[in-house]
């Protein structure tokens, strides 16, 4: 099966080693996990699987989310296998909160359940989410611009940006240029993290370094395809 599973950001602690070091560790929820979906080439032209995490009540779920776990016995699906038409398998679990796909060959079965020991053997992985948003911010907040001088001849705009016109040619602001703007709240992937410790009984993975998001941010963590 792929190497990796959904979770959630616990916080960060430190750990001690056998010889004493102290090592700054993320703690991650991860798992366990729905199998609710499983792509193929043939049907739909690439390999993937779904999985989700964190089951959401069955009160605050649209019916296509409950359809999507389990059926519901709708109308289309009624005409659908009146005309001979074999609807896909269904995970029959509840719906979930967090749905992601992981991208290549998979051998798990619709409805499997994926745990954190998916993850034994791996040394490294890489954990995407959604950084912690800082609203629109200034150009010394965001992009770490030193500012204008604190002296002479600059009156009430210490932090302001400066100049950001061209000349006669080409007469115009190139895309991309370092100005103020949203900060954060973004799709962020830290990589090749180590993975320091692996508890399947409490489904926590404790990797080394930071992680992106705030505590209780969902993540995707996949075995790390970086080499050295």
């Amino acid at each position: 099966m792929a190497k990796g599973i959904l979770g959630r950001k616990v916080g960060t602690t430190q750990i001690f080693q056998e010889d004493g070091t102290a090592v700054p560790v993320t703690v991650l929820e991860v798992g366990p996990c729905h199998v609710l979906q499983v792509r193929t080439v043939e049907r739909d032209g690439y390999e993937a699987v779904q999985l989700g995490f964190l089951d959401k009540p069955r009160r605050l779920c649209s019916k296509s989310e409950r359809g999507h776990v389990a059926s519901i016995g709708s109308k289309r699906s009624s005409k659908s296998s009146s005309a001979g038409v074999a609807a896909p398998a269904k995970a029959n679990c509840e719906p979930k909160r967090f749905i992601r796909e992981l991208r290549g060959p998979s051998e798990g079965q619709v409805g499997e359940q994926v745990t954190a020991t998916v993850l034994e053997g791996v040394k490294a992985v890489d954990v995407t989410g959604i950084s912690r948003g800082r609203g629109f911010s200034g150009v010394m907040k965001r992009h770490n611009f030193k500012g204008q001088r604190a002296t002479h001849g600059v009156k009430k705009c210490h932090r302001h940006a400066g100049g950001t016109s061209m000349n006669t040619y080409p007469g115009r602001t190139f895309k991309g240029k370092k100005m103020a703007g949203r900060y954060g709240g973004t799709t962020t992937t830290s990589r090749n993290l180590e993975v320091v410790k692996i508890d399947a009984e409490n489904n926590l993975l404790l990797v080394y370094g930071a992680v992106p998001g705030p505590r209780g941010g969902y993540v995707v963590v996949r075995e790390t395809n970086k080499v050295g």
